[in-house]
């Protein structure tokens, strides 16, 4: 007996050894990831340790990590068998950051200017409840049926969706939030804020300060063909740029994300692969580069950069709970970290639904919203300015003129103007695990 304990010891010590040995590269990233989960979880979206590291957290290896909560400092330190530790912390109206050693938690940072001031207007304008509207082309109980369908039923854990929201002319139709979840709660966009961070040089071009087919002027570029390269070839993540985009291994979107103090200059350094206009590349990098070194130099300083996304965007058009994170260099982290509950998000589409028009107020040219929705060269029909597309049919029982903001895990806001439709649906599962082209269907068949 004594012998098959002995056994059983060596042999979980040397699965042990074996698991720390082939994933010790990974650390970083895995405790990175655990601890900026955890902080913003908790301190931005006021959810339970318990919940982030049950939902968001249940992913290989970042599961297995423990995490160290301060509340006094909303600081979260994540350990990996106490191999490898990493810190993140939490600063009010900039979210959560991981940090290094020679991060000074008691620097005084600059945060965005807000006004939250509620107008007492009904949704989407205001913050008073939506005028009472009953569409008679719209079968209600197909609806209803439809956005059930999108979540788990008893004990199941597999759609894993989080809310859904259907909006039909300026009127929400269908809502629904699965257990722990409400209007209320922020949600992580991921790759929806690429979409946000678009917007910005929307504005910018609707206030003449740019022209999106000029030249970048990146310095580091200018004795190479990367000097052509113009900010509608990143827009369209059609610069030609090296990157690898790859959330499961060791690639640059995960180091950029989980090991850079400054996100925004990574991609500065990549080589040409390609030609611009021509090889079409999904790239996180790009994104940051634009959120953060190029949109920088549009402001005389950095309290400007910061009040801009606000002031012209998120609390012009009611988005109040939206917050974009920041890295430690201080620049919006516009390919992954904006939040907001599901009826901003919802709001954010309906300006895109309103050809950039608020309430009466251009935010941003029709010109502007056309050109988001205009297929990239060399993406088959899938990729505009930051959103996706489906100009080529990806959602074959969708409408064509479909685009939309996506994010990693199945955060979407779908954009339907031939239907007068924004849904939004927020979860945990992609496309191989939740069937959005059905998801979509369902729901359109309920409009007669």
């Amino acid at each position: 007996m004594k012998k098959i304990i002995k056994y059983i010891l060596i042999l979980l010590i040397f699965g042990l050894v074996y698991t720390i040995y082939t994933n010790y590269p990974r650390l970083n990233i895995v405790t990175g990831f655990a601890s900026k989960s955890v902080a913003s979880g908790m301190f931005l979206a006021n959810r339970t340790q318990k919940s982030v590291e049950i939902g968001d957290n249940d992913i290989d290896n970042v599961r297995d990590a423990s995490n160290k909560v301060d509340l006094t400092n909303k600081m979260v330190t994540s350990t990996f068998f106490g191999l490898k530790s990493r810190k993140a912390i939490y600063r009010e109206g900039l979210g959560a950051v991981l940090i290094n050693d020679d991060y000074d938690i008691n620097k005084k940072v600059l945060i965005p200017n807000r006004n939250k001031t509620p107008k007492k207007l009904p949704f989407p304008y205001g913050n008073l409840s939506q005028i009472d509207t009953v569409f008679a082309n719209v079968n209600y109980k197909v609806l209803q049926e439809a956005v059930e369908n999108a979540f788990d039923r008893s004990d199941k854990n597999i759609k894993k969706t989080r809310t859904v929201l259907v909006v039909y002319k300026d009127q929400i139709i269908a809502e629904k939030y699965a257990h722990d979840f409400d209007e209320n709660s922020p949600i992580l966009g991921w790759s929806m804020t690429k979409s946000l961070t678009s917007t910005m040089y929307g504005i910018l071009e609707k206030q003449g300060k740019i022209d999106v087919k000029s030249v970048t002027g990146i310095p580091e570029w200018q004795k190479d063909e990367r000097k052509n390269i113009t900010y509608n070839n990143l827009l369209q993540m059609n610069s030609g740029l090296e990157w690898v985009e790859d959330y499961n291994n060791i690639s640059d979107i995960t180091k950029m994300l989980f090991m850079e103090s400054d996100m925004s200059r990574v991609q500065i350094d990549k080589p040409l692969l390609g030609k611009p206009n021509e090889t079409w590349n999904y790239s996180s990098g790009t994104t940051n580069l634009l959120s953060g070194y190029l949109l920088r130099q549009f402001f005389k300083n950095h309290q400007e950069y910061l009040d801009f996304w606000y002031a012209e965007l998120f609390d012009k058009i009611g988005m109040h709970s939206v917050i974009v994170e920041t890295d430690m260099a201080g620049n919006f982290i516009g390919s992954s970290y904006g939040w907001a509950n599901t009826r901003d998000w919802s709001k954010f589409g309906l300006l895109y639904l309103h050809e950039g028009n608020w309430n009466g107020e251009q935010i941003l040219t029709p010109e502007w919203v056309k050109y988001v929705a205009t297929p990239t060269n060399s993406s088959n029909g899938r990729y505009g300015a930051q959103f996706w597309l489906n100009a080529g049919g990806h959602y074959p029982d969708v409408p064509k003129d479909l685009y939309s903001c996506n994010g990693y895990q199945g955060q979407f806001v779908f954009i339907i103007p031939s239907k007068e439709m924004v849904i939004v649906r927020t979860g945990l599962t992609e496309e191989d695990e939740f069937d959005f082209n059905g998801f979509l269907r369902d729901i359109l068949a309920s409009i007669e």
